[in-house]
Order: structure tokens, then sequence, then C-alpha cells
């Protein structure tokens, strides 16, 4: 693969649009992160201004400083400066391809490697945990025998075998049928495993079994007449999920709801939350993202990435060797979320724990706040990991932090307004 520098013409004068003191660090890949930042916002201004001799100058000076194998400023500017030469190659055909890290192959693991996946950081394991402490909370007492979870999430069920144990630790007697629902459809990201949705479901009942907890699986499948890409095979998905009076519906979304567009689609985000409410669940559990990627302008995008996306970048620093593979995975999974973001805006619209609040109470849900006790067990599994993460409360929210800022939110919602439940019906 080459170079971005490859890719740009070999008398590119970079150092006329800088002072040579900037220039001359810039070729020994010694700037700061602000100086970085500079950089990537000029790159980013002169996309928008379809200033393809500007772009060219700038991206020679980046690739200078970026390197897949250097400290987290250098690794993350490499993959920002692989998505904005694919973003380029739109205004200037000789870029042809991203430089930078290599992309990575849609690798598939097996369990194992998934769950030491989500291991690495707890930035998976505190939305798993604060959820299953809600989903405890709100099913305790329950009259119904069954408590019914549809799972929307991209990590393959992981969640679930923590809540199983607990289900059967729980002091108030035996513990009830846990069905877990399945869409077919999901978003086309990572992590992929080398496992059918069926066979994983197969492994958590034998896994139910032995904890002595009833349980059941089910996947539901899309129409492929529907067509479509992703929102319309999840509505297809909904339009025949199958709901029982005698069962307490819980709805799980894990990194979920930035895959279902804004606006023209017949499933949008909003959509989404109104048919959920229909269902009337009795909590309703959303951890993603504490960032907003969505910006209309490519150079607030940019920006937006850089100043949140170092945190992964800098907490793999702290135990990871530089030439780990491990750490070139995981850090690549980031790069191509990257690509969504800042090469083909639209696929991947992250907001923030605030804004998502908003759209909550918007579509008839109030927050639930999570109770001490579920407070502990998330401080337990922060201190598993480095002491730079920590934890904090916003409103209802529990937000988990690194270095002091926001990285991934975690939220328990109950509708209002309903004393009956409908059938989901798109």
């Amino acid at each position: 693969m080459k170079g971005a520098g490859e890719l740009m013409s070999s008398d590119a004068n970079a150092s006329s649009l800088f002072d040579g003191q900037l220039a001359g660090a810039a070729l020994r890949g010694c700037l700061d992160g602000g100086c970085i930042e500079k950089l990537l916002l000029h790159c980013a201004t002169a996309l928008e201004a379809n200033d393809a001799t500007l772009v060219q100058q700038v991206m020679w000076v980046l690739n200078n400083i970026a390197s897949p194998n250097g400290d987290p400023n250098q690794r993350l500017t490499a993959w920002l400066l692989r998505a904005l030469v694919a973003r380029a190659a739109r205004l200037c055909p000789t870029l042809t391809a991203a430089g930078g890290p290599a992309a990575s192959c849609a690798r598939r693991m097996s369990v194992t490697d998934l769950v030491g996946y989500l291991d690495l950081t707890p930035w998976h394991r505190f939305g798993f945990t604060a959820s299953n402490g809600a989903i405890l909370k709100a099913v305790q007492g329950k009259k119904q025998s069954v408590v019914h979870v549809l799972d929307f999430g991209v990590y393959h069920c992981t969640q679930w075998p923590t809540l199983i144990d607990a289900l059967a630790k729980r002091p108030e007697g035996p513990p009830p049928l846990l069905r877990v629902t399945v869409p077919s459809a999901r978003p086309p990201v990572t992590p992929y495993l080398n496992l059918s949705t069926e066979e994983i479901g197969l492994r958590l009942a034998n896994f139910a079994k032995s904890r002595s907890v009833p349980f059941e699986f089910n996947v539901v499948e899309y129409s492929h007449s529907d067509g479509g890409g992703f929102p319309e095979q999840l509505a297809s998905c909904l339009s025949a999920l199958e709901l029982r009076e005698d069962e307490a519906v819980v709805v799980n979304c894990q990194s979920w709801m930035r895959y279902l567009p804004e606006e023209g689609s017949c499933l949008t985000k909003d959509t989404f939350l109104e048919l959920i409410h229909r269902v009337n669940p009795c909590v309703v559990t959303v951890s993603d993202e504490d960032a907003d990627l969505d910006s209309p302008r490519l150079s607030s995008r940019i920006m937006a990435c850089f100043n949140y996306l170092w945190i992964p970048f800098d907490a793999l620093e702290t135990f990871l060797p530089k030439e780990s593979e491990q750490r070139m995975e995981y850090e690549g999974d980031i790069g191509e979320k990257i690509e969504r973001i800042v090469s083909f805006h639209g696929a991947e619209v992250v907001e923030s724990g605030e804004r998502f609040s908003g759209r909550m109470a918007r579509a008839g849900f109030a927050g639930v706040v999570f109770e001490e006790e579920v407070v502990a067990e998330v401080k337990a599994v922060l201190e598993e990991h480095a002491s730079g993460w920590g934890m904090k409360r916003e409103e209802d929210m529990l937000v988990l932090t690194w270095k002091g800022h926001n990285s991934v939110f975690t939220s328990s919602w109950a509708p209002t307004g309903f004393s009956h439940r409908n059938q989901i019906s798109t």
C-alpha cells in the first residue's frame, strides 16, 4: 500500500504554507497534539473549499507526522489521514488510495478472541455491567414469569452470560424464564465472529442450563424481498417480533442507535424509538460513545474525531507495546469508524449522551436512576483496568471517563403514558 506522500506530486511545496520552524518539526514527526490539530483543520477546510493544491500540500506535511507505530497522536493521525485521502479522492482523482496503516480485512474472531477484545479496556463492559444491573432491578418483583430481552447490539450477546449468572443467584427464588431475541439484521461493522447467531444461542442455552436458568433464544429473520440496507432489514425484523402477555419486556441497545439514519428511511432513530415505546418495556438500556461526531461540516467532524478518539489510542498506550498485533487490530477497528465518519458521512452518526437524552424524552421515555448497588458493580469493573479510567454521574446517566474526559455513556429508561402493550408493527 502506498503512503499518502507517494500519492502526491513530489514537488508539493508544503513549507510555503507554514513557517520554517513548524515545517521542520513536522518533517521530524515531533509536533504536539495542538499543532497536529491545526494541520488537520487546514486539510479539512481545504477539502471543503475544493482547494486540491492546498489539500495535497497539507497532506504531505501530515504524512511526515503520522505513524501507525508511533505515539498515540501519531497513530490516530495516520488513520485520520487515511480517511481524508479517501475523501480527497473525490476532489483529486490522483489520490486513489488511502495511506497510513493497513485497512482491516474483516477478520472474524473466535469467542475467546472476542472476549479478550472486549476486555482490553472497560469501553464495552462499562455499559454491559450497568445495563445488566438496571435490568435486574427493573424485573425484580415482577409478576411475569418470563423476562424477554430484545437485544439490539453489535457484540454478539456477550453481555448475557453475566445476566444469566445473576438471575441464577438472585435471592427471590427460582429464576424466571429468560428469552433473548436478536434480529438477524446487523450493521456491517466490527467485531465479526466466526460463529453463526444460532450457534451463539446454543452456547448461551448450554450456559443457562449449567446455571439452572430456563432459557429460550430466538433469531428474527428479515424478509429478503424487502431489499434495502440495514435500516430496512431491521424494520422487517421488528414487524416479525412475537411478544407474549406473560412477559416483562426489556430492550437493550449497545452501540446500536448510531447506525440508524436521522431521515430518508422507513426506519429512522425516532421511528425506532416510537416502535420500542409501543411495546411498553419495563426498561430500555442504552450505552454508546459520548461524543457528537455528526456535524455537517467536515472540519468540525475531523476536530471532534481527533479530540475524542485519542482516548482509546492513549489508553492502549498504557499497557500494550507499540508493535502489539492485538493493539493494531483494535486500532484498526477504530480506524474503520473514522473512515465511516469522515469519508462516507451518514453511515454512522454518533451523538453525545446529553443529546440522546433529549431524544429519549421527546420519544416519551423518562430516565431511571442507577442504584448505588449497580454503581458499585461498575466501579469494581473499572478497578480491573488502568487508573486513568473513572466514572461520573450526569443527570440520570453514568459516564465512563479517561483522564477526566467523557468516553462512553450508559443510561436506563422507562416509557411514560402506557398502561398496556401493543405489538410492534412497522
